[in-house]
């Protein structure tokens, strides 16, 4: 039952995205422009309340981020090992190994472990103020990794990747906010009752709006007759992912609790940004479209088994 309490509505969400764009029952823009709007407002708006409210009580976070670096870094390594064993072209490999690691954290990851009952997991800390700490720095190195597989895999490493990775992190505004609500609670200052309830009702919209505009998203990917290389990159992330997310854990000492909440972020399908990022990068699109397609089928069945080790 916890399993289809947690995944139903997020997947019955991405569905229902899906069938409102294939159905034209909004306009060909609409959930791309919802997506905007989730983005750069309710998203950041749920990522700054969230540090703002729990950061302070955040003992032991450091493991929990820690873990997920961790995890992040092997699943790199893994995904380019896999690529020059199925003799992925260097060109494309970039594209392939960002399908491998980069995660849907905050419209498929956060919504499941919001799903979940909210238990202790570290020192005053809950399990879904503890999911938001350990999403909001990793989202940074997301970015970075991003840029930095896709510029090496041109032929371009050098001085010269620099200023890319500096463009994309300065308007990226998770972690604008991460930022933002990092030194709001280092200065030891407060928000006011008003504006904390504003934050707090534009960040409950990004979840459900995110999901949406994920199946919308979906409807535009293109499978090519090429699918050995796309089906393995979504298998990495949704089947290695998880493993590795296990050992990582267990290497920084963390509990049953915390292991499964960072096998959940760790199982969610590839981040839909990676196919922008490719296209913006001269990366492969169609590549990046079909590990999207694939890895929401893959991530839908390890996310089932993941959740269901859940204690209650």
């Amino acid at each position: 039952m916890l399993v289809l309490n947690a995944l139903t509505p997020v997947f019955l969400l991405v569905v229902l995205g899906m069938w409102l764009q294939r159905s034209s029952f909004v306009s060909a823009g609409f959930l791309r422009e919802a997506n905007r709007v989730t983005y750069w407002l309710g998203l950041p708006a749920l990522l700054f309340s969230q540090l703002v409210s729990s950061l302070h009580d955040a003992a032991g976070a450091e493991r929990l981020v820690g873990a997920m670096f961790l995890t992040t870094a092997l699943a790199v390594l893994v995904g380019y090992l896999v690529a020059w064993l199925l003799r992925v072209p260097g060109p494309v490999t970039g594209t392939f190994v960002q399908g491998a690691f980069r995660g849907n954290l905050a419209f498929v990851g956060l919504p499941i472990i919001f799903a979940l009952p909210d238990t202790p997991v570290l020192v005053g800390l809950s399990l879904h103020a503890a999911a938001v700490i350990a999403i909001a720095p990793t989202m940074v190195l997301y970015n970075i990794g991003g840029v930095v597989v896709l510029t090496v895999s041109q032929h371009t490493f050098g001085p010269k990747m620099i200023w890319p990775i500096l463009k994309q992190l300065a308007v990226t505004p998770p972690l604008l906010a991460t930022l933002a609500g990092i030194g709001f609670v280092a200065m030891g200052w407060t928000l006011p009752r008003s504006i904390a309830h504003t934050l707090e009702a534009l960040g409950e919209m990004a979840l459900p709006l995110g999901l949406l505009g994920v199946g919308g998203s979906l409807i535009t990917a293109k499978l090519s007759g090429a699918w050995r290389a796309p089906l393995a990159s979504a298998l990495l992330k949704s089947v290695a992912g998880p493993l590795l997310a296990y050992a990582a854990a267990r290497w920084f000492g963390l509990g049953v609790r915390e292991t499964v909440m960072i096998m959940i972020l760790a199982a969610a399908p590839t981040a839909i940004v990676s196919y922008t990022m490719a296209v913006e990068m001269k990366g492969d699109e169609k590549l990046a479209s079909a590990t999207i397609a694939l890895s929401v089928v893959t991530s839908l069945v390890a996310l089932a088994v993941v959740v269901s080790l859940f204690p209650v």
